[in-house]
């Protein structure tokens, strides 16, 4: 099941959407010109490693940065071209609407704050770990979880995969988005290197967080989200 657009239009330019996907293709192009030993050297570097952050060291490769630089830089590293194009994919779709609906600047907080709150949950729950954490997939995450709570029933134009059988049919994002969270909490057993947790903790606090960032005329009524 892969999202490919939604028919949820937006009033106003996603300028700080567009500059999100611009900032990580330019970090993951970066990330290309150092080649395979010096990108692997620069993750080390700049990824957020759980057992660093709970023991309050530095593990080899050294860093020149403080460490909390990380929390920030890792949200723009990506582990390949696919793992950097399904991230984008995400949040162009979603990220449009929830920008829309928060404002520009307001945007910009909610997404940095979710992809913190998404990091920590990982940090908290695996905290000896020792693989670097890289990815927008924290932040996109809440936002994912935004769309949840303000736009369940918005079509989502989907992929879908029946065994031979291929088309594209028109989903409400409930379905879209519950089944996305559903796979990364059956996931979490898995002995993958994705930071499921994160994904978990990221849209949960997106969830819980969006009412408290929207624009004036973007308002819950009760429990029911509507423009005003």
């Amino acid at each position: 099941m892969i999202p490919l657009k939604d028919d949820n239009p937006t009033e106003t330019t996603p300028y700080v959407t567009l500059a999100l996907i611009a900032i990580n293709i330019t970090v993951f192009i970066y990330q290309l010109s150092l080649g395979p030993r010096g990108d692997q050297l620069f993750i080390f570097r700049t990824g957020i490693i759980p057992y660093e952050f709970t023991h309050a060291v530095d593990i080899p490769p050294y860093a020149a940065h403080p460490l909390i630089f990380n929390l920030i830089a890792a949200m723009f590293m990506h582990g390949g071209f696919l793992h950097l194009l399904g991230n984008m994919l995400y949040l162009w779709i979603f990220g449009n609407n929830i920008e829309d609906a928060m404002g520009h600047f307001r945007f910009v907080l909610f997404y940095l704050l979710t992809g913190l709150l998404a990091s920590a949950t990982h940090i908290i729950l695996v905290p000896d770990a020792r693989i670097p954490m890289i990815g927008a997939s924290g932040a996109i995450s809440g936002v994912l979880g935004a769309y949840f709570v303000l736009f369940p029933w918005a079509k989502v134009h989907t992929l879908i995969f029946l065994f031979f059988f291929i088309t594209v049919i028109r989903i409400p994002a409930v379905v879209v988005l519950g089944f996305w969270f559903v796979l990364q909490l059956l996931n979490v057993c898995s002995r993958s290197n994705v930071a499921w947790f994160a994904h978990i903790g990221g849209f949960l606090s997106g969830m819980l967080l969006v009412r408290f960032f929207l624009r004036r005329r973007f308002r819950f009524h009760g429990s029911v989200f509507r423009r005003i």
